[in-house]
């Protein structure tokens, strides 16, 4: 979520490392406003819809040193509602849109990006609230002009993304040790990759004198093959597609899915998997590693298995084996395993607020200006200075006894307020220092930062209008299970691909993707 959200300890590893190793209408643009300005003007309530994990709730707002600071500085209270990302998060929004109360401002996610809140009209012109005029923080640190641009959907400007990191976690992880007491080696390639499964399964790997492990475990949701399954980049299918030889190869629909199918069945077949990977959902693969009952697993944030996040499979794992060792490791050597990051999140207005009273979201584009700014990144991520951090110059020392204790007492509450900016300080040109970061944690994020990621697509992909992307999925993803569990084939891939592109309008959809992504690369 967010680009992916991430605890406290997670990106302040990045100030250490890092250091060391068009869209604009002038004529009808905001005037950035003065702090001690704001309470000249009218108070203003605004309702915000955010996202965060669900381990993450809003404090009291007499605790809440961010929620007090906001709303005193622009002269606002605050509505918040707090929602983990998924199903329920969007259906909520849902319900919110159908009674005609929406929020003045929230957040999309995929899959479709908020395709069908513009077809429904239902959001707000941006047009007048959002330039490097009005959010020159968020245009000078961010996102240029040109990215937002190309973020368009419907040729209308009616969302904007949340800023993000745009280095790529995406990793494999392993049991160390568990390598180590078999006496084999981190694999490199799919061959030994497979051959460790086949260990992690029958040999033993903890020792502990019972049959009860398996080698990988993945979440299929009950509804389709998990795109982290290795065989998709044994096949030469990065996550989420790529461009090459002048066509856009998507990797759940491109013709090699046979192919993947048939490899995935047959390490099915030999019961070297968790053979209730299609059923688990959400988190139920990392909570199977933290029993050890699973020695392979795909991780996507920098902390995933650092041993300064309480909330890692590292950190967990180690509660009940501290011997427990998760390291990153591609198998497949210096091939990538996915292409570079965009933006997985987008901010949107709703059109009543902008009908009924523009100031309001005037006031909001301000609060998220300061966040993506200096001094509301570091009390959103961080808090209060000469509380929670230090700081001299552009080094920022975190005060770790006195944020836990905080963060105990009154929630994560930086979990929460950080929602707009992903925790990559050195974008800001500062390098933040957190004593909880081990050097097991630095040589984890070096390995990380290492793995090559492909040239991405360069642009962010819509499909036509009036065209649901989310059928076209669904279908996909019910022919690719019948692949499974019922042909036990991939065999039947090239005819049910027609179906999707004959009777899903997939040809319409990739055609309009591949002419966005040649005018995007003619125009760079």
């Amino acid at each position: 979520m967010k680009f992916v959200k991430m605890s406290l300890a997670l990106f302040t590893i990045l100030g250490v490392i890092l250091i060391n190793f068009g869209m604009k209408d002038s004529g009808n643009a905001q005037t950035p406003v003065s702090p001690t300005a704001y309470h000249s003007l009218d108070k203003h309530s605004l309702n915000l819809f955010i996202d965060a994990p669900s381990s993450a709730g809003l404090p009291d707002p007499a605790s809440d040193v961010v929620r007090q600071e906001i709303e005193k500085r622009f002269n606002v209270d605050l509505d918040v509602t707090v929602m983990a990302p998924g199903d329920e998060y969007n259906s909520t929004i849902a319900s919110l849109l159908a009674s005609n109360d929406p929020p003045d401002m929230w957040l999309v996610s995929r899959p479709d990006g908020g395709a069908k809140y513009i077809l429904d009209n239902v959001l707000a012109d941006m047009t007048h609230y959002i330039s490097p005029d009005t959010m020159p923080n968020y245009f000078k640190h961010w996102i240029s002009e040109k990215e937002l641009r190309e973020y368009q959907m419907q040729n209308k400007f009616a969302r904007a993304p949340v800023p993000y990191d745009k280095q790529s976690y995406r990793a494999y992880y392993i049991r160390k040790d568990w390598l180590v007491n078999l006496g084999m080696d981190i694999p490199n390639h799919y061959e030994e990759y497979v051959d460790v499964l086949r260990a992690f399964t029958f040999n033993d790997p903890d020792k502990n004198g019972l049959d009860d492990t398996y080698g990988f475990s993945t979440a299929g949701n009950g509804v389709s093959i998990s795109l982290e399954w290795p065989e998709y980049v044994k096949n030469g299918l990065l996550f989420p597609s790529y461009y090459g030889d002048d066509h856009l190869v998507d990797m759940q629909t491109d013709l090699r899915v046979g192919r993947v199918v048939d490899d995935i069945l047959n390490v099915i077949d030999e019961g070297v998997v968790d053979p209730d990977w299609f059923l688990n959902k959400g988190n139920k693969p990392v909570e199977k590693a933290i029993q050890g009952k699973v020695g392979v697993i795909m991780g996507e944030t920098a902390d995933f298995a650092f041993d300064s996040n309480p909330r890692s499979v590292q950190a967990r794992s180690k509660e009940s084996n501290p011997a427990a060792d998760w390291v990153p490791f591609n198998p497949f050597g210096n091939q990538p395993l996915r292409t570079s990051v965009t933006p997985d999140y987008s901010f949107v207005f709703s059109n009543n607020a902008a009908g009924q009273n523009p100031e309001k979201l005037k006031r909001i584009v301000d609060i998220l200006d300061w966040m993506a700014g200096e001094e509301g990144f570091l009390l959103t991520h961080y808090g209060m200075e000469g509380k929670h951090y230090t700081r001299k110059g552009n080094t920022i020392t975190l005060m770790t006894d006195v944020i836990e204790k905080d963060v105990q007492e009154m929630g994560d509450i930086f979990e929460i307020w950080s929602f707009f900016t992903p925790r990559t300080p050195e974008v800001l040109g500062l390098t933040v220092l957190d004593p909880r970061i081990t050097e097991r944690d630095k040589s984890v994020y070096r390995s990380l930062v290492s793995f090559p990621v492909r040239e991405g697509l360069g642009t962010t992909l819509t499909p036509p209008l009036g065209i649901d992307v989310d059928a076209m999925r669904s279908r996909q993803n019910e022919l690719q299970v019948k692949m499974l569990f019922s042909d036990k084939s991939g065999e039947y891939w090239s005819e049910y691909r027609q179906e999707i592109m004959d009777f899903y309008e997939g040809h319409q959809i990739f055609r309009q993707y591949e002419e966005k992504i040649r005018a995007a690369r003619i125009n760079r």
